[in-house]
């Protein structure tokens, strides 16, 4: 129903949640732009959309005159997407146990000896409760399920390799309207499940040479 670029007749609470949501920092790797918001779930809602791609670099040889045209880049790879919505109800939700709710949904995709794991569901769950822990994001009534999903091919599509997913669909509460280290914790939880190693604060990570 709302847009973090408008701002006319929205509750402050909310538009405060807004201007944290503009603050928050992200790594490199992530896109992330916002998306229609559902309309049936709260007053008020606000939708992003996040992907992570592998970095490249340019060729190690530089190509300069004609021959620049015919250098083509390879299309990065996707790494993991994901969607994070913020709900508010000036009211207050005794479902939620407040009048925010932050809502959110994980993929990727995994190396086979990974996805194998019966752990992984509950890896996951533990990434996400680190991310907040980490950006000091506090929070209450938390809640989620992990589902792994194999993709098998045949026929025509016989000689695609098997892959397999991962999917994290969780909810929580944040205490204040201050919802900047939420989305920052989510954010860093994305790259996770991409695969990227934690940065220091600061710190740029190298992308891989495809060869």
């Amino acid at each position: 129903m709302s847009a973090i670029g408008g701002v006319s007749q929205l509750p402050a609470e909310f538009l405060d949640a807004l201007a944290g949501l503009r603050r928050a920092a992200r790594r490199s790797e992530i896109r992330l732009e916002e998306v229609p918001a559902p309309s049936r779930l709260a007053p008020f809602a606000v939708a992003l959309g996040a992907e992570v791609f592998e970095a490249t670099l340019p060729p190690l040889t530089p190509v300069h005159g004609p021959a620049r045209s015919l250098v083509v880049a390879p299309d990065p790879e996707e790494l993991a997407t994901g969607r994070f919505i913020l709900l508010y109800d000036p009211a207050g939700s005794e479902v939620w146990n407040g009048r925010f709710r932050i809502v959110t949904y994980i993929r990727a995709q995994l190396e086979a000896d990974m996805g194998n794991d019966a752990l992984l569901g509950s890896v996951a769950w533990t990434w996400l409760v680190e991310a907040l822990q980490n950006r000091g994001a506090r929070h209450h009534s938390a809640g989620g399920t992990a589902t792994r999903i194999l993709s098998e091919s045949y026929g025509m599509l016989g000689d695609r390799p098997d892959t397999i997913d991962i999917e994290l669909r969780a909810s929580w509460t944040p205490d204040t309207s201050d919802v900047q280290r939420h989305l920052e914790a989510w954010t860093d939880m994305v790259c996770t499940f991409a695969g990227l190693p934690p940065l220091p604060a600061g710190v740029a990570h190298l992308p891989h040479r495809r060869s």
